[in-house]
C-alpha cells in the first residue's frame, strides 16, 4: 500500500515527505495505522550515523496508532486494538528467556538492520528498497508493520500522543530508576541531563518515594520544570556540579544516571556518588570514556550500562501507564505535540532545548 513517510537521505539532509510503498503484511505481521510518534535522540543518532550511500530510510521506534489488520499467526491483538509500539526481541534466546529481552542476542538484526529478520524489504520506492523496520516498525510513517513482540495493546482511553514516548525514551528514564537503580525512600538520585530520559527518571524516582532528586541540566527553563517536580536544580554553566551535589546530599549520592553520553558528564556522575553508589548510563554518545578506577575500587562504586529501561516492555509499560493514571507518573506534560510535517521544526525545537519531548501527530 502507498503511505506517506518521512524519508531521511543522509545526516545532513532535512526529512522529507514522500510517499513510498508499505509491503503487505505477513503472516506473523500487524498493520498500524500511526496517530502519533516520539521522537527521540536514537532517531537522530541513526540518521547521522547513515551515509547517504546507504540510500534513503526511514526511522521512527515510539510510534502508537490502531490495529488495521492481523496476520493470520498473530495472537492477542485485533483489529482496532489501540497500541503503543516498542523494541523487538526473538523470544528464544538466553537473554529473552532470563528477562533480558532488551539484551537480545539478535537485537540488531531485529531493529537496526533495515530490513526484515529474513532480509526482505518491508519498504520500497520506486521498486528500490528503503531502509525500513527501524525497531520493527519505521513509524516516522503513516501506517507500519510490526510484529506481536514488539505490540502493546493499551485501554482506548489513553492518549497515544502523550504515551508514544513509553515505546522508547520513558522507558528508558523510568526502567533505568526502577528496574536497576531501585531506589528507596532514603536514597538520594541525581540526573545529568533533563531531557525527556532525564525527566522519565526524575518523576520515576519520586514515584518511588525517593525524598532527595536532583537534576544537572544548562537549559533554565528545564531546571524550573525539575523544582517544580521537587528536585534540586544544578547549573553546570555556573556550578561546581560534584561539590553541588555533594553539599545538597550530605557527602554525595547513592545514584546517579547519566543520560547524555558525554565522557565527561559521565565522570562527574561518577565522582558525585558516595561510597557504594550507583552510576547508570543510557545517553548515547562518545564510545570510550577515561574512568577513575581507583576510586572506583575504592570506594566500592558500580557503572554500568543500560538498554531501553532493562524493561520487558509487555509488563513495564502497563505498570507505567498505571502510574500515570494514578497521578505519580505525569509524562504527559513533558510532551509537545507538532503536525507531522512540521518534523524537521520539531527538530531544530529538541536542539535547541526548547521542547522537552517532541511527538509528532497525523
Amino acid at each position: 500500500m502507498q503511505v506517506t513517510a518521512a524519508l531521511s537521505r543522509g545526516p545532513d539532509s532535512p526529512f522529507t515527505l514522500e510517499t513510498v510503498e508499505l509491503d503487505e503484511p505477513r503472516a506473523d505481521e500487524v498493520l498500524v495505522r500511526i496517530v502519533a510518534t516520539g521522537l527521540c535522540h536514537t532517531d537522530l543518532f541513526t540518521k547521522a550515523a547513515l551515509p547517504c550511500a546507504l540510500g534513503p530510510a526511514v526511522l521512527g521506534h515510539e510510534g502508537a496508532g490502531i490495529v488495521v489488520h492481523v496476520g493470520s499467526r498473530v495472537n492477542g491483538v485485533m483489529p482496532g486494538d489501540h497500541v503503543i509500539l516498542s523494541y523487538r526481541h526473538c523470544g528464544d534466546c538466553d537473554q529473552c528467556r532470563s528477562a533480558g529481552p532488551a539484551y537480545c542476542v539478535d537485537a540488531h538484526r531485529l531493529n537496526s538492520s533495515g530490513r526484515r529478520a529474513d532480509g526482505s524489504a518491508t519498504v520500497t520506492q520506486n521498486g528500490e528498497p528503503v531502509r525500513a523496520a527501524f525497531f520493527g516498525q519505521s513509524s516516522f510513517a503513516e501506517h507500519v508493520l510490526a510484529t506481536v513482540d514488539n505490540v502493546i495493546v493499551v485501554d482506548k482511553s489513553v492518549d497515544l500522543a502523550a504515551a508514544a514516548p513509553l515505546g522508547c525514551g520513558f522507558q528508558t528514564g523510568a526502567g533505568a530508576v526502577l528496574n536497576v537503580l531501585r531506589p528507596v525512600s532514603e536514597s538520594s538520585v541525581v540526573v545529568f541531563g533533563a531531557g525527556s530520559v532525564g525527566f522519565a527518571a526524575l518523576l520515576a524516582a519520586r514515584s518511588a518515594g525517593v525524598a532527595t532528586l536532583l537534576a544537572v541540566d544548562p537549559v533554565p527553563a528545564r531546571r524550573a520544570l525539575a523544582e517544580e517536580f521537587g528536585a534540586v536544580a544544578i547549573d553546570p554553566g555556573s556550578q561546581d556540579v560534584v561539590a553541588a551535589i555533594r553539599a545538597a546530599t550530605g557527602g554525595g549520592a547513592t545514584h546517579t544516571l547519566d543520560t547524555t553520553g558525554i565522557p565527561a558528564v559521565i565522570g562527574q556522575a561518577l565522582s558525585s556518588l558516595r561510597a557504594r553508589g550507583s552510576a547508570v548510563v543510557v545517553g548515547l554518545g562518545a564510545p570510550e570514556v577515561a574512568v577513575n578506577i581507583q576510586d572506583l575500587m575504592l570506594s566500592g562504586k558500580t557503572l554500568r550500562g543500560c538498554v531501553e529501561g532493562d524493561s520487558s516492555v509487555q509488563q513495564f509499560i502497563p505498570q507505567l501507564l498505571a502510574l500515570h493514571a494514578d497521578g505519580k507518573f505525569p509524562y504527559d506534560r513533558l510532551v509537545t505535540e507538532y503536525r507531522f510535517d512540521d518534523i524537521n521544526r520539531a527538530v531544530a525545537d529538541q536542539a535547541a532545548g526548547t521542547v522537552i519531548k517532541p511527538v509528532l501527530v497525523w
